[in-house]
């Protein structure tokens, strides 16, 4: 079966990879592997990569050294997986509930249809389908109506077929990061101002950023983390994110305003990698 390409990742820039330091690796990465599905690519005896499909999405590394990051530090309040379709998103949900996976949550937010939970050292995982985007509703400052509902776990669960699940479907990818920050202003300025994505929602306590009129590539919140300074080196949970420019306009765009500003880059892995406000790494790719 063919996927198409989710609305996602068709935009002018989209998250492809993340990155997170653990302690327990074999335990990590063995929870992504039985309970998410997802793929050993590369493995090396500090850090695993693992993707769907050959595509790498998520790379684990560990450190003996690495601090165990407080839950009120900058950094990581969830990864998200996109899956292709409805459909696929109900087979996790069956796959999970067979499997005693703990939930965090569930929600509707219109635009999209979300499950929440974390791995075995507390990082933030999001797995959700889109609704069409035909569907969704925009006002007339440009920004998506977006909302937090009670997701019918069970009609979700009932609509599955009951075929084996056979691991993360062709097409998943990461549709988002979601980070903790340390003040919303100081977000919007980084990632709005300087990075030019478009702000396309509000909560209170949060930024919702975009490129192309998707719902949104990366979020901040200060709900764990008001006033929180950069991460130091080496601790655990998001070390760095990837944000992958299909129009290569648009990232020479944002590499002009980190010169503009004098924001430290360096040119590594063939893209721009800097560090954001929180000390979070992020690296510009065409």
């Amino acid at each position: 079966m063919t996927t198409e390409t989710s609305y996602a990742l068709t935009q002018p820039a989209y998250v492809d990879q993340s990155h997170l330091v653990v302690t327990d690796l074999p335990l990590v990465s063995g929870f992504y592997q039985s309970m998410l599905g997802l793929k050993v690519i590369e493995k090396a005896p500090s850090g695993d990569v693992l993707g769907v499909n050959g595509l790498p999405l998520l790379t684990l590394t560990t450190d003996s050294k690495a601090q165990i990051a407080p839950r009120n530090a900058a950094g990581l309040f969830h990864t998200a997986f996109l899956m292709p379709n409805r459909t696929e998103l109900a087979c996790w949900l069956r796959h999970a509930a067979h499997n005693n996976v703990v939930l965090d949550g569930a929600s509707d937010h219109l635009v999209s249809e979300a499950i929440y939970l974390s791995d075995p050292e507390g990082n933030g995982i999001e797995i959700y389908a889109d609704r069409p985007h035909e569907a969704w509703k925009f006002h007339e400052d440009g920004q998506v109506e977006m909302a937090t509902i009670r997701l019918d776990l069970q009609a979700l669960y009932d609509s599955a077929p009951e075929d084996a699940w056979g691991g993360m479907a062709d097409g998943t990818a990461i549709g988002h990061i979601h980070l903790q920050v340390g003040d919303i202003p100081e977000a919007d300025a980084f990632y709005r101002d300087v990075l030019g994505l478009t702000l396309m929602a509000r909560y209170p306590g949060a930024s919702f950023f975009a490129t192309g009129g998707y719902h949104h590539h990366v979020a901040a919140n200060i709900w764990n983390s008001r006033g929180a300074g950069a991460r130091t080196e080496g601790m655990t949970g998001l070390s760095g994110y990837t944000l992958r420019f299909n129009d290569k306009a648009a990232l020479d765009n944002a590499v002009a305003a980190l010169e503009r500003l004098e924001i430290k880059n360096d040119k590594r892995d063939g893209g721009v990698f800097l560090k954001d406000p929180w000390g979070i790494g992020l690296t510009l790719s065409a």
